[in-house]
C-alpha cells in the first residue's frame, strides 16, 4: 500500500467519525459525494486527485520545517504528518474552534511533532524565512486581505523553500462558479476576489523563481519554488 492509498483510508476513517465539514471535504459521507458532483464536478477519480495532487511536492521521509495555514479541522493533513514523525509541523488558523479540532485529531492519532498557534495569516508571527514548506489547503479563497497572505507566506519560506497548495480558481468549472456566487460568497465562506489561472501563474511568478499551477475542475493545484 502506498503512503497516498494509506492517507487515503486516514481521511475515509476520519471523515466518517468526524463533523459535517470533515464528511464533505474527505467526501466519506453521502452529503459529501453529492456536493462534490453537483458543486464541484468531481468524481472519486477527481476528488483523490486533487488532494493527491496538492500534497505531491511533501516528500516521503520529509524532516524540514513546514507551516501550514490554515489548518482548519486537519482532517485532511494529520495522516499526512503522522507518516512524516522527523518533520517540524507548525499548524495555524484564526478560527480557535476549528483548531481545536484538529488538535484533538492530532491526539488521538499520536502525532507528537505538531504544534497549534492561533494567527492571521496576513500577520504570521513568525521570523523571516523560518519554514522549508509552506502548505494552504483551501484557504485563499477565504482571506479577506489576499494581498497579505500572499506576502506573508512568501516571507516566512526561507530560500529554495516550496510553497504549495489549492484553493478555488474561477473560470474553470462554470457550476462552481455559480455556487460560489450565489450560495459560499453571501454566507461568507469565501471572499472575493478570485483568481484565475492565468493572474495565479502571473502572481506567483512575481514572487518565486520556479512556478507551476494546474487545475482539476475548480481546485487550482500550485507548487513555487522561492
Amino acid at each position: 500500500m502506498t503512503r497516498h492509498d494509506e492517507i487515503r483510508r486516514s481521511y475515509k476513517e476520519l471523515g466518517e467519525f468526524g463533523n459535517l465539514y470533515d464528511g464533505i471535504i474527505t467526501r466519506s459521507t453521502l452529503l459529501g459525494k453529492l456536493m462534490d458532483g453537483l458543486i464541484w464536478g468531481l468524481d472519486k477519480e477527481l476528488a483523490a486527485k486533487w488532494i493527491d495532487d496538492a500534497l505531491a511536492p511533501i516528500p516521503e521521509g520529509f524532516s524540514g520545517s513546514l507551516l501550514e495555514v490554515p489548518v482548519g479541522t486537519g482532517v485532511l493533513t494529520m495522516p499526512l504528518y503522522a507518516s512524516l514523525p522527523e518533520a517540524r509541523v507548525t499548524c495555524l488558523d484564526c478560527s480557535p474552534d476549528m483548531m481545536e479540532n484538529a488538535k484533538k485529531r492530532a491526539s488521538r492519532m499520536g502525532i507528537n511533532n505538531v504544534s497549534f498557534v492561533q494567527g492571521d495569516v496576513g500577520a504570521l508571527p513568525f521570523a523571516d524565512e523560518s519554514f522549508d514548506l509552506v502548505l494552504s489547503l483551501n484557504g485563499f479563497h477565504a482571506f479577506p486581505d489576499k494581498e497579505a497572505a500572499f506576502r506573508e507566506t512568501f516571507r516566512v519560506l526561507k530560500p529554495g523553500g516550496t510553497f504549495c497548495g489549492c484553493f478555488y480558481i474561477a473560470g474553470e468549472f462554470a457550476c462552481t462558479d455559480w455556487f460560489v456566487r450565489h450560495m459560499y460568497v453571501p454566507k461568507g465562506f469565501f471572499t472575493p476576489p478570485f483568481e484565475t489561472k492565468e493572474s495565479l501563474e502571473e502572481r506567483l511568478r512575481s514572487l518565486y523563481t520556479e512556478v507551476h499551477v494546474h487545475t482539476v475542475r475548480a481546485e487550482g493545484i500550485f507548487r513555487c519554488v522561492k
